[in-house]
């Protein structure tokens, strides 16, 4: 399938964009959201994970309308920046956006990944991965969020052995590889 690279697009509601990257995370243009998972195309994408001050780590249940992964549990935010936007803004844009939540973030690793999701959809990404600390309260955006929870390590570690079908793809995917860089 040919693809077209959009390197200044129409932005309007309905049309969401992300930004293709190389494995360097190297800009190489923009594509309508959908379009990029349908093919597998490598973008730009963040992850957030928001800890209290007793160490639990705030989970959301992902809205049922998401066009894929809905009803799973994953982190505290993911997303993606706009083109332009410096990645940890579009991660506090997007935390308070989903979540209702502000704190400050801070960058502790980036990683890339390949999944295939339900659908035929693919989330190939260079994610972007932040932590912060908070114990206010989630005002989730019920269009993002289905529910949200506070969990312990050792609980969460014991979901994802025995239910793991309930959470993300991604989440899988950074817990077995990188949880310990970010519970540090």
């Amino acid at each position: 399938m040919d693809t077209e690279l959009v390197t200044e697009p129409d932005m309007n509601v309905e049309q969401e964009f992300v930004v293709l990257v190389d494995e360097q995370d190297n800009e190489l243009g923009v594509m309508e959201k959908l379009q990029a998972h349908q093919e597998g195309k490598l973008h730009r994408a963040l992850s957030v994970f928001i800890f209290n001050s007793k160490k639990q780590l705030l989970l959301q249940r992902r809205a049922e309308g998401k066009y894929h992964s809905p009803g799973l549990w994953t982190n505290t935010c993911c997303s993606h920046p706009r083109q332009g936007e410096h990645v940890r803004e579009a991660a506090k844009r997007r935390l308070q956006e989903e979540m209702g939540l502000s704190c400050p973030l801070h960058r502790v690793f980036t990683f890339v990944y390949h999944a295939n999701m339900e659908n035929g959809l693919i989330e190939h990404e260079f994610d972007h991965v932040y932590t912060g600390i908070a114990d206010g309260l989630p005002k989730p955006n019920p269009d993002e969020v289905a529910q949200w929870r506070y969990i312990s390590v050792d609980k969460l570690d014991e979901e994802l052995r025995t239910a793991p079908e309930t959470f993300t793809e991604w989440f899988k995917i950074c817990y077995d590889k990188y949880f310990f860089e970010i519970f540090k």
